[in-house]
């Protein structure tokens, strides 16, 4: 008992009756007076890596990846190394910094670690099961380190996946600074119409972005590295205006196991219409819609005048748009499904001049909808965003973000 609480000058019967009282009681003057607690200093958070010149953080993710490889002794057979090309972190798409990113690790390989040998990202080469790099470059908020708000850096972010073992066995990551960068799509991610979230690509960047070191391949791009390969090829043919063989190579990935994919199905459009087989495109395109109505989701770069809901003028660019939205509506009501039409639009600007524009644009394609099927009229609902879901987030206003001033179709309950 606590001496200071002792009850005195009392009967002893009532202090018998006093003290289990007070106890049950448990009245706080009869206790210890609690200790203050100790101050304690809060730990802040860490702060958030400087960004450095895109050169030099592209080296240090590089050396950082590289040198944690057990290597074989500089006299002894090399391993082979092949570059899956480097993506956006968010979207998926090639850019010229990409590749710009691709031949500096080359360069670097060639230079300072000759117990690797860079081979082409092929069929025939992934047969052998070697070292593959994946990697991705993402326009983020430095202080967040999260592709949201003010994009004020780059997140570099490389893996090496062992395909003899299954794992992944070394990543390395660095931060640059956007100065400089030259985030231009290449030309079949400049021209691709449509975009929805995807499984191959998706695989691909979790790959590097959800995974350490140690950590199993991601199964979805395990299993279709090989078509991946095909679709490169069939990539760099479009790249190269080959589209006679980008054609053909979409045209085998689309029939091989895996090959359903968002890159396959905007390449065999693109390359038909290349090639003016206005009858094959259309029917390409069809197959697109399908592929975005059965993800529940699938968003058309449709470019608008600034502050208008009218199309650009140029046919180079608008010319298809009448053939997409038809076939948008067609395959919609065919399949009798009920579709929110989403406007976006880029970070320049005062947002609310852009809420505004997003949601005029959403209607203006809405109505449009609806006067080719009429079924949709009240199968369709237009709402906008503004900039608020950007993807990109640069605010650029070039090629490099058009996917934030996208039109969306996102499949919702009748």
């Amino acid at each position: 008992m606590n001496p200071h609480c002792r009850i005195t000058g009392q009967p002893r019967w009532l202090g018998r009756w006093l003290l289990p009282a007070v106890a049950s009681l448990g009245l706080i003057a009869c206790q210890v007076p609690p200790q203050r607690d100790v101050a304690q200093t809060a730990v802040p958070p860490a702060a958030a890596p400087a960004p450095i010149a895109f050169d030099n953080a592209v080296l240090k993710a590089a050396n950082e990846l590289l040198s944690r490889v057990p290597l074989p002794p500089t006299s002894g057979q090399r391993l082979a190394l092949l570059i899956d090309p480097l993506v956006d972190g968010v979207t998926g798409s090639q850019s010229l910094a990409t590749r710009s990113m691709e031949q500096r690790i080359v360069d670097l390989v060639r230079r300072d670690y000759p117990q690797l040998e860079v081979q082409a990202f092929s069929s025939s080469n992934l047969a052998g099961q070697p070292l593959v790099l994946v990697g991705t470059f993402t326009p983020i908020n430095n202080a967040a380190g999260q592709p949201t708000g003010d994009r004020d850096a780059f997140r570099i972010c490389l893996a090496l996946a062992d395909l003899k073992t299954g794992k992944v066995i070394s990543k390395g990551v660095a931060r640059a600074s956007p100065d400089g960068v030259k985030t231009t799509p290449l030309p079949f991610d400049a021209d691709s119409p449509a975009w929805t979230r995807d499984a191959a690509i998706d695989g691909y960047i979790r790959t590097c972005q959800g995974s350490k070191a140690g950590d199993p391949i991601n199964p979805v791009y395990a299993a279709r590295i090989m078509v991946a390969a095909l679709l490169n090829d069939a990539g760099n043919a479009y790249n190269g205006r080959r589209y006679h063989e980008s054609l053909e190579l979409y045209r085998r990935a689309l029939n091989t196991a895996g090959g359903d994919q968002l890159r396959a199905h905007n390449g065999a459009y693109l390359a038909a219409w290349k090639l003016k087989r206005r009858d094959e495109a259309t029917l390409a395109f069809a197959r697109l819609v399908d592929y975005g109505l059965a993800n529940r989701q699938l968003a058309l770069k449709l470019l608008f005048r600034p502050g208008s809901t009218q199309f650009i003028a140029d046919a180079q660019i608008s010319g298809p748009y009448p053939l997409w939205l038809n076939q948008i509506a067609r395959r919609s009501a065919q399949n009798r499904a009920c579709l929110e039409i989403v406007g976006h639009t880029s970070r320049s600007g005062p947002e609310p001049i852009n809420q505004r524009l997003s949601v005029l644009r959403a209607q203006a394609i809405k109505d449009r909808l609806d006067s080719a099927e009429p079924l949709l009229v009240k199968r369709t609902v237009a709402s906008g965003v503004g900039s608020r879901e950007n993807l990109v987030g640069t605010g650029s206003d070039d090629a490099g973000d058009a996917l934030d001033r996208r039109v969306e179709f996102r499949v919702i309950d009748c």
